[in-house]
């Protein structure tokens, strides 16, 4: 009988102990990253961007810059939302208030609209 019931409490140690340590894998964070976004049809004609994003505090945060000009102005991204497949980027540009929403593809593409008017696609940058 004593032997029953220290092998029961070894498996059940050995239980706790196995989910605890799976529960405190860090999940995957999708979103963070350098992104190369194309924007297609705009009335300057294709436009491509590098987004560069980065969890601080817990939030999405990070900047745009024209991937034809390195040295161009960095754009800050001014809001980030953000869903389990779906992220919603807002930035100025020429004075006014855009937004960019790109929704999952698959683990490196992204695909969405800039302001519901303009098709846009993006590519993780490895």
């Amino acid at each position: 009988m004593k032997r029953t019931s220290s092998i029961f409490m070894l498996f059940l140690l050995l239980g706790i102990v196995c989910t605890s340590i799976a529960q405190t894998a860090a999940p995957a964070d999708y979103f963070a990253g350098k992104w190369e976004i194309t924007i297609f049809g705009t009335p300057n004609g294709d436009s491509k961007m590098i987004a560069d994003l980065a969890r601080t505090d817990g939030k999405l945060t990070g900047h745009l810059k024209n991937a034809a000009d390195p040295e161009a102005e960095k754009i800050v991204i001014t809001s980030v939302d953000e869903a389990a497949d779906k992220i919603t980027l807002g930035f100025s540009a020429q004075g006014y208030d855009v937004t960019l929403d790109l929704s999952k593809v698959d683990e490196d593409n992204l695909k969405g609209n800039l302001l519901n008017m303009f098709d846009a696609t993006a590519k993780r940058v490895k």
